[in-house]
């Protein structure tokens, strides 16, 4: 199976000013992200706060990041949802608006079924022909998709990958139920290096806001089988990876990216900026031993 998508895709930050987006920065932001290697642009997910997005933002948001990148990376489109025509909805909105792909995060709060999951993720590949990314992150929706139902979602010729976010033992059953039907990404930057070597097709990144060039060169590593240089790259960016987590993601990350100059240091209710000093510290000291502060 070759991937649809591969790299190392930015989950792009939503950037706001005065509590409406920062149309500007955003703009500035997705020109640094493919500057950097970046190789698609993923907004509307967790770390783009799309939970607080209006519904017309929501689409406004892709269709910017879609003109932005004007055909020099795809975009994915985030477009999962809790309710399953909410969900279509966005999807066909995203595809109207020229998005390459779309990923689903696992409907939240509802714990549907497997039984559910497989139903309603079958419902949104039926009603839009659209490459679909899975999207299983149990600690954010308390709904895990199991290896099984993955291996039944991915006989429908657009469900194309999965982002995954779950223990190794999870990964290692999908990689062995489905992971020649299905190109599996990862969704923790601290597990780039181990999922890209068990066979994955990337990482959707959430530290790339910050780092795209060393993101881009890691996977481009694994890609390529040099493991002693992914190792190397890997383990140089843990200390930022485990700063940018200390909090609620995108919490210290657009702290990050404030002090980057890339957006300001603003989130919507109910997510507070970062005020922690030892944490403030902690993802200023990993930025410049990157080289990113003086």
């Amino acid at each position: 199976m070759r991937p649809h998508f591969t790299g190392s895709m930015v989950a792009l930050l939503t950037p706001f000013h005065d509590g409406a987006i920062d149309w500007d920065a955003f703009g500035a932001l997705i020109d640094v992200q493919i500057a950097g290697g970046s190789a698609a642009l993923v907004p509307c997910g967790s770390t783009g706060e799309a939970a607080t997005l209006s519904h017309d933002e929501h689409t406004e948001v892709v269709r910017f990041a879609v003109e932005r990148a004007d055909g020099r990376v795809p975009v994915i489109a985030g477009t999962g949802s809790n309710s399953t025509a909410e969900a279509i909805r966005l999807t066909t909105e995203a595809k109207r608006a020229g998005a390459a792909g779309a990923l689903l995060i696992s409907p939240y709060y509802n714990k549907p079924t497997q039984e559910g999951l497989v139903r309603h993720y079958l419902a949104i590949a039926d009603a839009v022909d659209l490459p679909l990314i899975l999207y299983n992150i149990p600690v954010r929706t308390a709904s895990r998709i199991e290896a099984a139902t993955i291996a039944k979602l991915a006989e429908h010729p657009n469900v194309v990958g999965l982002k995954e976010s779950d223990a190794l033992d999870h990964t290692l059953d999908v990689f062995h139920l489905a992971g020649d039907r299905l190109a599996v990404y990862a969704g923790d930057d601290a597990v780039t290096l181990s999922l890209m070597a068990l066979g994955g097709a990337g990482v959707i990144s959430t530290i790339a806001n910050v780092v795209p060039r060393e993101m881009a060169d890691l996977a481009a590593a694994c890609a390529a089988g040099d493991w002693t240089r992914a190792r190397t790259l890997q383990f140089r960016l843990l200390p930022l990876i485990r700063a940018c987590f200390t909090e609620t993601n995108p919490i210290p990350l657009k702290h990050a990216a404030s002090l980057l100059g890339l957006c300001r240091d603003e989130l919507r209710l109910p997510l507070a900026p970062l005020t922690d000093p030892s944490k403030r510290a902690q993802l200023t000291a990993a930025l410049r031993a990157l080289g990113r502060l003086r």
